[in-house]
């Protein structure tokens, strides 16, 4: 499996794990200047940003440990332009984090939300 291709597959896990736990599914993959959100979902009053990370090795880290400060920043900066070109939105916002761990064929090992993992949104 290449590694787009566990990203994508990633993505379809926790997306259905989200939808699962009451998230209602706004968008995937949305793109800006300021970089992508995998998942713009809404859950109770609140917008939430998901990002995903998926892993099928630990080798070179967690998916948790794989999000830099940079990484941080570009999706502070993300979800801030999101709400700023979208009308309508929950007066609360957060970022969130779904870490996804593969074995070597595909099958997932964990998938845990880990929510406001990205502060000051």
């Amino acid at each position: 499996m290449k590694r787009r291709d566990t990203g994508i597959l990633g993505e379809r896990l926790a997306n259905d794990f989200l939808k699962k736990r009451g998230y209602h599914i706004l968008e995937t993959n949305c793109r800006c200047p300021e970089g992508e959100i995998d998942i713009v979902a809404k859950h109770r009053d609140c917008l939430v940003f998901i990002e995903v990370r998926t892993k099928k090795s630990l080798e070179f880290g967690s998916p948790e440990e794989s999000i830099t400060p940079a990484k941080q920043e570009r999706m502070r900066a993300t979800a801030s332009h999101y709400c700023q070109t979208h009308n309508d939105l929950p007066p609360l916002c957060q970022i969130d984090m779904v870490a996804v761990e593969l074995d070597q064929k595909g099958k997932p090992l964990r998938i845990e939300l880990i929510e406001n993992a990205v502060g000051d949104t």
